[in-house]
């Protein structure tokens, strides 16, 4: 039996990242449990995983739209499943190297996943749809997260123990998988059969044309693209890593609030169609609101900016990502090279910038003020890239229910 309803796609892919995102965080948040069974102490060994971990969201994300290009979306994405299933062997590695091995491939497998979400959209999925659809998919990873922060204490409880917990992730991400054998695909469209019934957009129909690496890295719009959400993206990394550590603990408020923000953001896309406003304010707002986490000695302040900060980081990402969906005469394999470009520049910019931080710290003995400077400069990116973007929608209207 072929699956063919496009929302059962959608759900396999929703649930996948999802999936990743509880075996990756909650693999993390058991590495002292993991490391103490294989005998390792030393933190350079633990940095090296986060290092790896890195390298294989920049190699994954460049190389995803030549593997999608090679084998097809349907199997590209096939293949990034398999990778997250390799998380397998995390409970269960008998080493180090196995340990470095599963983290590495996992974390491969999610970059490409989160590649091939764009070209999955386009061809099941009507223009009038597609901005709700990619607003859900940006906030799977957070819900897998959240779920890990708040419930992972609970589901060790239910499963005996931190390892079952993350093989139940892990064999979930292997049904989903089994399951996306089902779909049924036809390369020769842009679009699904169902999507083109539903939408005449001759965006549904424009034929497939070669939109090469080259072709991407020689286009303005990719760099503009990626670098306005560098900054974000390596201030939200810098949140996670280098906060608390400063003695600012606002994660699970960011994560939380992100969440509302994505559903916010999801109404106020499929209602609002202009693309640029939402960019630029929210932009603004993440700004201050960065500088005030940053900045401020008060608590109630901090806790104040984590709430409107993580609402904010996630309520235009739905604009954001669905700017691409709107332009002309775009095709499935020209969104896998722009989200491909889109992700490894992201986190190659992002993978610069924390280093730079972590070095600004050592260099004053400890003292974040300097690094505080740099990623609130850094993260301004958003706000600032809003004026170089090009709106897809020139008038705002209302989208038709």
């Amino acid at each position: 039996m072929k699956i063919s309803n496009k929302y059962l796609v959608e759900g396999i892919v929703f649930f996948s990242y999802v999936l990743f995102a509880m075996a990756w965080v909650g693999g993390t948040a058991s590495m002292d449990q993991i490391m103490a069974e294989l005998h390792v102490s030393s933190l350079a060994s633990a940095s090296f995983i986060s290092g790896a971990v890195t390298i294989a969201k920049i190699i994954g994300t460049f190389l995803a739209a030549w593997i999608a290009i090679k084998m097809g979306i349907k199997n590209a994405f096939l293949m990034s499943c398999i990778l997250v299933c390799v998380g397998v062997l995390t409970p269960i590695a008998g080493s180090y190297d196995v340990l470095l091995v599963s983290r590495f491939l996992m974390g491969l497998g999610g970059a490409l996943m989160i590649v091939y979400f764009n070209p999955i959209v386009m061809q099941w999925f009507p223009t009038e749809e597609r901005s709700t659809i990619n607003g859900l998919n940006a906030v799977a990873f957070n819900i897998g997260t959240a779920v890990i922060l708040w419930s992972m204490t609970g589901i060790n409880i239910v499963t005996g123990g931190w390892q079952n917990s993350l093989l139940v992730f892990s064999g979930i991400s292997l049904l989903l998988a089994l399951a996306w054998l089902f779909v049924k695909w036809d390369n020769n469209e842009t679009t699904s059969s169902a999507a083109t019934a539903t939408s005449p957009d001759p965006q549904n129909t424009v034929p497939e044309a070669d939109y090469s690496y080259a072709d991407g890295l020689k286009d303005r719009f990719n760099w503009v693209y990626a670098l306005t959400y560098s900054g974000l993206l390596a201030f939200y990394i810098c949140l996670f890593t280098f906060y608390p550590k400063a003695g600012i603990v606002a994660s699970k408020w960011v994560i939380g609030f992100g969440i509302v923000g994505t559903i916010a953001g999801m109404i106020y896309s499929k209602k609002i169609k202009q693309r640029i406003p939402i960019i630029r304010w929210s932009g603004l707002v993440q700004l201050i609101t960065v500088l005030g986490l940053s900045f401020s000695v008060n608590p109630m302040i901090q806790t104040l900016c984590a709430i409107v900060l993580g609402f904010f980081i996630f309520f235009p990402i739905t604009a954001l990502v669905t700017i691409p969906h709107e332009m002309p005469k775009m095709t499935s394999q020209k969104i896998t090279v722009v989200f491909s470009l889109f992700w490894s520049i992201s986190y190659l910019f992002a993978t610069v910038v924390l280093w730079v931080f972590g070095k600004l710290v050592d260099l004053s003995n400890g003292d974040f003020t300097y690094a505080f400077i740099l990623i609130s400069i850094i993260s301004s990116t958003f706000f600032i890239g809003s004026f170089f973007l090009a709106e897809t929608n020139k008038k705002s209207q209302s989208v038709e229910e």
